[in-house]
C-alpha cells in the first residue's frame, strides 16, 4: 500500500518538497534521514516500502511507515478503515480448533489428545457460563497465539522428550488456553513457527528493522518468553507501538523491579528474562502466586458425584504413586521411601527404554511412563501421592487431588528462591518457594495435602500414619475446573483494557503492612489479594516524597516521611523492606476464584 503510494507520488515530489524540515516536535527527523542516506540498503525492507535513496523517498517512509518526521502535505493521508465489533458466541465443536493446532510434532499430538479428552467438559462447562451471564454481550477478538517456546527457532528442545518422561506442564496450559479462546468464540490465529508469526503479522521481508504499517491485524497476542523475543526481532519499531496487545504466559511469574528495564540494570534486577517495560499484569501465571500478574491458570478433570462415590468405594488404602518420572529425581531418596514401604506398597511411573533405573529402589512397582488415561485410573486407586520436591508447581498434583488422593510433601527450610536455588536463578522474580506446591498447601490444605520436613523422620512416619486413617473426598478448586477458566479468561478480555476502572474501586482497601512485610502478605492475612493499582493514595503523613522505587508507596515510621511512587510500572505487590511499612491496594475475591474480585463478573 505504502509502496505503491510512494512510487505514485515520486513524480510529484520535486526536491524543494523534500527539503529535510527543522521541526522542534520532530527532532530525530535530520539525524534519521542522514542515517537513511547512509544506510538505507543495509535491510530490503526499506526498497519494499518504496525507498530508492532520494530524499523524498525517505521522508515519506519516516513520516508514514515510521514516525519520526512530520507528516508531508503534498501527500494523501487517508484515514484507516473503522473496525466494527462482531459478537462473540460460545463454540462447543473443537473440530475447527483441532485442525489449528496442526501436526507433525509429538507436543502438538499430546495437546490435541488433551483437547479431545476434555471436549465433553469444556462443552458442559460453555453452556453453564453462557447461562450465568444471560445475554450480556462479549466483543469478539481477533486473538494470535504464538507459541514460542514449541518454535524450530527457539530449539524446541520439549517435543523430543514428550515419550521420555519430559515436562508436559507448559503443554496442558497452552492445550487449555487455546481451548478456552476457542470455546468463548474468538476469532483465533495459531502460530507455531517464525514465519507463520511473519505471515500473520504481516512483517515486511527483511531483518526487522522496518515496522508494521496499518493497524496491528490483532486485538491480543498471546504468546511466551521465547515468542516475545521473536517478536522484537521480527516487528522492529512496532514492538514498542503494539506492546499493551501482547500477553506473556510465564509459568513462574514477572515481579515488577525485573520488569523494567532502567530500573532492574541500576538495581541489580536484570535477568535473561525480564525487562520487557510491560504491564506486569501482561504476565499471566500458572497458579495465583505472584498478584503482580495476572493468574491465566489451566484445567483438571472434574468428576461427577457417580464417579466420586465409585473412586472412594475403590481406593486402596495401602497405595502411593510417587511424583517423578524421571529416574534422577529418585536419587537420594532412599530414607523416606524405606519407611513409606513399611505402610505402603509403593507405585512409581519412571520412563525407561531398556533396563529399570537403578535410582528406583526394589521395592517399587515401577509402571513406566503411562499415557494419560492410565495415570488417571492409578490415581483413582490410591490413597497417597507423593511428592519428592521436584518439579515446582505442576499439574500433577491437582490431578492427583481431583482424583481423591492425599498429596503428600516436602516443606522446604530455608525457602527456595532465586537466591539460593540452581533452578530459580535467572528467573524473572524473588519470589520464595516454602514447598514443592504452594498452591496446594495455602489454597487447598489439609486434610487433601500434607506439608511436612522429610528430613525428620518421626515427622514423616506420623504424616504417614495419619494418612492411611484420613478419609478424603476427591476435590477440584472451581478456578481449575473448565468453567473457572472460561470465567477468568472472559473476564480478562472484556476488561483487561486501558480505559475501564476494572477492578472496580468498590472491591479495593488499603492496608498498611509491618515492617518488613510486602503487600502480598500483608493483604493475604488480612483476608484478601493485592491488587496492584497505581491510584492516588490517601497518606496522613508529615512529609511526603516520590521517588523511583520498588518498595513504594511506603512509609518509613523512624523518618516519619512517605513516599510515593512516581512510576507507575513499578507498584510491586511483591516488594519490601525492613526500613519500610508499605501501602498496600487490597482487593476482595470470588470463593474459588482469587483472580476476580466479587464484583469482577
Amino acid at each position: 500500500y505504502v509502496n505503491g503510494l510512494i512510487k505514485k507520488h515520486k513524480i510529484d515530489g520535486t526536491s524543494s518538497q523534500c527539503e529535510v524540515p527543522r521541526d522542534p516536535r520532530y527532532p530525530e527527523c535530520p539525524g534519521k534521514v542522514d542515517w537513511m542516506r547512509a544506510r538505507w540498503t543495509s535491510d530490503p525492507c526499506y526498497a519494499f516500502y518504496g525507498v530508492d535513496g532520494s530524499d523524498c523517498s525517505f521522508l515519506i517512509y519516516l513520516s508514514e511507515v515510521e514516525w519520526f518526521c512530520p507528516p508531508l502535505v503534498w501527500r494523501n493521508h487517508s484515514s484507516p478503515p473503522t473496525q466494527h465489533t462482531h459478537q462473540a458466541a460460545f463454540r462447543t465443536d473443537l473440530s475447527v480448533l483441532l485442525d489449528q493446532v496442526g501436526t507433525g510434532k509429538e507436543s502438538l499430538s499430546f495437546m490435541k489428545r488433551r483437547i479431545r479428552r476434555l471436549a465433553l467438559q469444556w462443552g458442559t462447562a460453555a453452556n453453564r457460563l453462557d447461562a450465568k451471564l444471560g445475554q450480556r454481550w462479549r466483543d469478539q477478538k481477533k486473538i494470535l497465539v504464538h507459541v514460542g517456546f514449541l518454535t524450530e527457532e527457539s530449539g524446541d528442545v520439549f517435543s523430543p522428550k514428550v515419550l521420555k518422561g519430559g515436562p508436559l506442564g507448559e503443554m496442558v496450559q497452552w492445550a487449555d488456553i487455546l481451548t478456552a479462546l476457542h470455546v468463548l468464540g474468538h476469532n483465533l490465529k495459531i502460530s507455531m513457527s517464525v514465519k507463520e508469526l511473519q505471515g500473520f503479522l504481516g512483517v515486511p521481508p527483511g531483518r526487522g528493522s522496518c515496522p508494521l504499517t496499518g493497524p496491528l491485524p490483532f486485538d491480543l497476542i498471546y504468546t511466551d518468553y521465547h515468542g516475545l523475543q521473536q517478536m522484537k526481532q521480527h516487528m522492529g519499531l512496532s514492538l514498542k507501538k503494539h506492546k499493551c496487545h501482547i500477553r506473556v504466559i510465564d509459568t513462574f511469574g514477572t515481579e515488577p523491579a525485573y520488569n523494567h528495564e532502567e530500573y532492574a540494570t541500576l538495581h541489580g534486577y536484570r535477568t535473561n528474562w525480564g525487562y520487557w517495560n510491560l504491564n506486569a499484569r501482561q504476565y499471566m501465571t500458572m497458579f495465583p502466586h505472584t498478584p503482580d500478574n495476572s493468574f491465566m491458570g489451566f484445567v483438571s478433570e472434574e468428576l461427577n458425584e457417580t464417579e466420586k462415590r465409585i473412586i472412594q468405594q475403590n481406593k486402596v488404602n495401602n497405595m502411593a504413586v510417587v511424583y517423578g518420572k524421571e529416574a534422577s529425581m529418585w536419587k537420594g531418596k532412599e530414607g523416606f521411601l524405606e519407611i513409606l514401604h513399611g505402610y505402603m506398597e509403593v507405585h512409581g511411573t519412571v520412563y525407561y527404554e531398556t533396563q529399570r533405573p537403578p535410582e528406583v529402589p526394589a521395592f517399587v512397582k515401577n509402571h513406566g511412563l503411562l499415557p494419560q488415561h492410565e495415570l488417571q485410573q492409578l490415581l483413582r486407586k490410591a490413597k497417597l501421592f507423593i511428592g519428592f520436591g521436584f518439579p515446582y508447581e505442576g499439574p500433577a498434583p491437582l490431578e492427583a487431588i481431583a482424583n481423591g488422593c492425599i498429596y503428600l510433601q516436602p516443606k522446604f527450610s530455608p525457602p527456595h528462591s532465586s537466591l539460593n536455588h540452581e533452578f530459580f536463578r535467572g528467573k524473572p522474580t524473588s519470589r520464595e518457594v516454602f514447598s514443592q506446591h504452594p498452591y496446594a498447601e495455602q489454597y487447598i490444605g489439609r486434610p487433601h495435602v500434607m506439608t511436612v520436613d522429610y528430613n525428620n523422620s518421626l515427622e514423616f512416619d506420623t504424616a504417614i500414619r495419619e494418612i492411611m486413617r484420613t478419609k478424603v473426598e476427591p476435590y477440584l478448586p472451581y478456578e481449575y475446573t473448565c468453567e473457572g477458566m472460561l470465567e477468568r479468561v472472559h473476564a480478562y478480555i472484556q476488561n483487561q483494557v486501558r480505559s475501564t476502572a476494572w477492578p472496580p474501586l468498590s472491591s479495593l482497601r488499603l492496608l498498611v503492612s509491618q515492617e518488613g512485610q510486602s503487600c502480598v502478605d500483608a493483604c493475604q492475612s488480612a483476608g484478601f489479594i493485592c491488587e496492584p493499582v497505581s491510584q492516588t493514595l490517601e497518606v496522613q503523613c508529615e512529609v511526603v516524597d516520590s521517588e523511583i522505587n520498588h518498595i513504594l508507596p511506603a512509609f518509613s515510621v523512624m523518618r516519619r516521611e512517605c513516599g510515593l511512587q512516581r512510576e507507575p510500572l513499578l507498584f510491586s505487590c511483591a516488594g519490601h523492606s525492613p526500613k519500610y511499612r508499605r501501602l498496600c491496594p487490597c482487593r476482595d475475591f470470588r470463593r474459588g476464584q482469587v483472580a476476580l474480585c466479587r464484583d469482577c463478573l
